[in-house]
């Protein structure tokens, strides 16, 4: 949905909402509201909500495979993604670490507002996933951050932005990825975190070979 204000002084936001077992709209409704009241930000500036808009209908994402070979894809970070592996963060998104970070998103959001737990080889689509290879990537560290105006605290909001390349065979996982647009994947996806798109996708062999990235 969005909410939307006057065109010299506005901003839209966009929310994705996973739970349709009950109408959520009217609850945020009422407390975007509040700010007319209450204030927005660390100035607490005051804000109206003018209308909000769904901006569609509800989506059912199917996880088949994709219908026809893939062995080359192209993704675009399009907000700061970070990914958590071995206790750490990622360097790199490599693609066993992606989808890994992806399942357990998508799993989750399944076994909460879903028909439950995913039946899935858990272990198979992993191994099948640390195959497919990064071979080229033109990522960029962005720093941003938040500051809580009623606690203080800093909530550090970085990761990198840009676009990767992966070869091989990435045909069962193509859904997953489409679904990354939509649930994100990663750290602190519920402010807006870890959005992906799918740019390109190939079925034929594909020459890319390198790789720059540097956080």
């Amino acid at each position: 949905m969005e909410a939307l204000r006057e065109a010299s002084r506005s901003f839209s936001f966009a929310l994705h909402l996973f739970d349709t077992r009950q109408p959520l709209i009217p609850y945020f409704e009422t407390a975007f509201a509040r700010w007319a009241a209450s204030g927005i930000g660390p100035a607490r500036t005051s804000a109206r909500l003018l209308g909000v808009e769904p901006l569609g209908n509800l989506y059912s994402i199917a996880l088949d495979p994709a219908p026809s070979p893939v062995d080359a894809v192209t993704l675009r970070f399009v907000t700061p993604t970070e990914l958590k592996a071995a206790g750490g963060l990622a360097a790199s998104p490599e693609f066993g670490i992606l989808f890994a970070r992806l399942r357990d998103r998508i799993a989750t959001l399944r076994a909460l507002y879903g028909a439950g737990p995913l039946e899935l080889n858990f272990r198979g689509m992993g191994e099948r996933a640390a195959a497919i290879r990064l071979v080229r990537s033109d990522l960029r560290w962005e720093k941003a951050a938040r500051t809580s105006s009623r606690t203080g605290q800093t909530h550090p909001l970085g990761g990198f932005t840009g676009e990767a390349d992966y070869c091989g065979d990435l045909r069962e996982f193509m859904p997953w990825l489409r679904a990354a647009r939509w649930v994100g994947v990663g750290r602190q996806t519920v402010w807006g975190k870890g959005e992906i798109h799918v740019v390109e996708q190939a079925g034929g062999s594909n020459p890319m070979l390198s790789s720059d990235f540097k956080p």
